[in-house]
């Protein structure tokens, strides 16, 4: 079995501020990474910045400054993004970086020794907010300005010298492919929307452009700006030092286990991408996620319709782990979520204070009372512990099949129950009226702690920072975090010793408690 997992986010667009819907893919992205690091992968996690293309040259006219200048201010706050999300990526591209350019200007010629490239002239609808071309049928007029359906973007006419990619020659290569691999696009729904679009005909693609400057130039050629989302895709292959085909990192980790990306811009990763790819003779990434957006008020977030959430503001209100656990929980993977601060509050009281943080603690007081601070010994389990613990052992297959079909909503409603069932056990087994039979509160008590470890490994992907102070319980480190482990109900070594930790969630005050 190969142990190499690479996933990608999308690289984010430098125009303006990080908002919720980045540090969601990007939160997303580091839950699958740091689940397959604990259940024994070889992780190789990639996120960074697309700095090229015209609204980037025309936010730095804006300011009066060189493009790299603005890109490298901004690139900046994507970067310290990365570590206020806590993100576990092993590495951050810019696609201004040398080793980019020259992975991108090999990829073009590569395309055109194989004959798919070819010079022409284009005239067509440009959106330069989504650096995207559309079709007469993906426009719409509003108050006299033309507009892209589905971004609502403004549109501009361009016709201009471009040199085109025969994206109509892979159309049916693209849909034999889809249908033998039909895990390639995922969810379902997006999939359907990919192949609708490819079976109503591929146009050419202008891959080119010759109206401004900020890019990387065509090969040979002064004239003429790579297409940004040809140079844009090329980063999943540049970051593994392609075209070295003989580097370890290419070896290793290409073909990418899932590009993992927001819905709008799944056409570009689930059509031009594999287009590219194959016309260059690679080998396609094994999966396209394209999740849902973040909504504020029912409304994609966007800088022009100013509803523009602010991660960094809401960590500064109620923590990291909060948000983090609120994102992966409330919002249904693959599907839109709408941000609601009582909602998030709600999370906070009732799943993390309530039902992690106060059975921590309620365990850990009782058993550093009744068992000299110590993990329990003379130990014997009856059919009620050994139910409650080899529930994880039942499972923890169909957890890493879940995981490996982005099943998320599984993960987490696997854990809710966890926690529900393990305060049950420990209020039901009422040790405390036990302690004229200390072999049966020692093993309730045991059970009690072995369930908290195991949890707070399963939470260890989504809420790490606040898993790494409940594990202080045991003295476990990162290190000792793994998954299979969860099937082991005598991990805890007998008669070691118990620390006591602080709160690990503050409740919230609401105004109507």
């Amino acid at each position: 079995m190969n142990k190499n997992f690479y996933i990608t986010t999308p690289i984010y667009y430098p125009s303006a501020k990080p908002h919720m819907g980045h540090a969601y893919s990007s939160i997303i992205a580091d839950f699958f990474a740091r689940f397959k690091r604990i259940d024994g992968f070889n992780v190789h996690f990639l996120t960074g910045t697309d700095e090229h293309g015209l609204k980037i040259q025309r936010s730095a006219e804006k300011k009066n400054i060189e493009p790299l200048l603005f890109c490298d201010e901004i690139s900046e706050t994507f970067r310290n993004l990365s570590s206020k999300l806590n993100l576990t990526n092993t590495d951050f591209i810019r696609t201004t970086e040398d080793r980019h350019k020259k992975s991108v200007q090999h990829l073009w010629s590569e395309l055109e020794k194989s004959g798919d490239i070819y010079l022409s002239k284009y005239s067509g609808w440009y959106s330069v907010s989504d650096e995207a071309y559309y079709n007469e049928d993906e426009i719409d007029e509003i108050d006299g300005e033309k507009i892209a359906k589905s971004s609502k973007s403004k549109v501009e006419w361009i016709e201009e010298e471009s040199f085109f990619f025969k994206l109509s020659k892979w159309q049916n290569s693209l849909l034999d492919y889809y249908e033998k691999n039909p895990d390639f696009i995922s969810p379902e729904s997006r999939k359907n929307e990919v192949i609708s679009f490819v079976k109503s005909g591929l146009k050419d693609l202008s891959v080119s452009r010759k109206s401004f400057s900020w890019g990387i130039k065509v090969p040979n050629n002064n004239e003429h700006i790579i297409y940004v989302w040809l140079d844009a895709l090329t980063n999943y292959i540049s970051a593994l030092n392609y075209p070295d085909k003989n580097n370890d990192l290419y070896k290793e980790f290409w073909p990418a286990t899932i590009h993992l990306i927001g819905k709008d811009i799944l056409r570009f990763h689930a059509i031009y991408w594999p287009a590219f790819l194959m016309a260059a003779n690679l080998p396609l990434p094994k999966k396209v996620y394209g999740h849902g957006w973040i909504l504020s008020e029912n409304e994609k977030m966007s800088k022009s319709k100013g509803n523009i959430l602010d991660p960094l503001e809401i960590i500064e209100n109620y923590g990291l782990d909060p948000l983090r656990y609120y994102l992966i929980k409330e919002v249904s993977f693959g599907n839109d979520g709408n941000i609601s601060q009582e909602r998030l509050e709600d999370c906070i009281n009732s799943d993390l204070a309530n039902n992690y943080g106060n059975l921590c603690q309620r365990v850990t007081a009782f058993a550093s009372k009744n068992c000299d601070e110590k993990i329990p010994k003379d130990i014997e389990f009856n059919k009620d512990d050994k139910n409650i613990l080899e529930n994880y052992e039942k499972n923890l297959q169909t957890i890493r099949e879940k995981i490996d079909n982005q099943d998320i909503n599984f993960y987490i409603n696997f854990i809710v129950n966890c926690l529900f069932d393990a305060n049950k056990y420990f209020n039901d087994q009422e040790p405390w009226k036990k302690k004229d039979n200390k072999k049966r509160l020692n093993t309730i008590v045991y059970t009690t702690l072995e369930i908290v470890r195991k949890i707070t490994y399963l939470l260890y992907p989504i809420i790490p920072s606040s898993s790494l102070k409940a594990l202080k319980i045991f003295n476990l480190k990162e290190s000792d975090i793994n998954l299979s482990s969860i099937s082991n109900h005598i991990y805890l070594k007998q008669g070691n010793k118990l620390n006591k930790v602080g709160i690990l969630f503050k409740k919230i005050e609401k105004e109507n408690d």
